[in-house]
């Protein structure tokens, strides 16, 4: 048998890894069902439920990108999991998972701010967790060391199938709903004036002269 001390950490990382897809597509999910009111009643408890999916998936997070620091392959330092574009592992899978971890940590903890940004900037905001998740997804397709197996393709086409569908829509209802843009009224030009017309001034006949 092969010891799996040297991988301990690697296998925590993939696991950890697993985890969060499949976390952060079960809160992406669920946020897109409450904000297209597709599921509607008790709404205090679906809020429940979608900030434990959403803290859970930063807890993924952290032990994902973490446990990496101990892998005795890689030797990655805390800059490689943490800055985009400085590991030289898969640079550009690798920044696209950084892109996405940041993005889904900060957009979630941005909940506990609303009241500072704003409701209305809040959810503007947080739009933009559907962008970040789809990018984790790309980094998992991507740098994956199980992205070619079929049980794996087939586990992330169970949880992320119903989020992209979801997502797209979402996004046919919000196009649906925006206003069509008005042509410019065009500006009407000032009628322009007639020339006044004087009659002609009549002048009073000259005085007749006696010879």
């Amino acid at each position: 048998m092969t010891d799996p001390t040297p991988y301990l950490f690697w296998i925590t990382s993939r696991a950890a890894g697993f985890a969060a897809l499949i976390l952060a597509s079960l809160s992406v999910s669920l946020g897109l069902l409450m904000s297209t009111k597709l599921l509607r009643g008790r709404g205090a408890d679906l809020r429940s439920a979608h900030e434990v999916l959403a803290l859970s998936t930063i807890a993924a997070i952290v032990v994902h990108a973490v446990s990496l620091l101990g892998d005795s392959y890689m030797h990655p330092s805390l800059a490689d999991i943490s800055i985009p574009f400085v590991s030289g592992y898969k640079s550009v899978w690798t920044s696209i998972g950084i892109v996405a971890g940041w993005g889904l940590i900060l957009l979630a903890l941005s909940f506990y701010a609303r009241r500072r940004i704003g409701t209305a900037r809040w959810r503007k905001l947080h739009r933009f967790t559907a962008l970040a998740w789809v990018l984790g997804l790309g980094h998992a397709l991507g740098e994956g060391t199980d992205a070619g197996q079929l049980w794996f393709l087939a586990m992330v086409a169970i949880v992320v199938a119903p989020g992209l569908a979801l997502l797209a829509a979402r996004l046919t209802r919000s196009r649906q709903r925006a206003p069509k843009r008005q042509p410019p009224p065009r500006r009407q030009q000032p009628p322009q004036r007639q020339p006044q017309v004087h009659p002609p001034e009549v002048r009073p006949p000259a005085p007749a002269t006696v010879a």
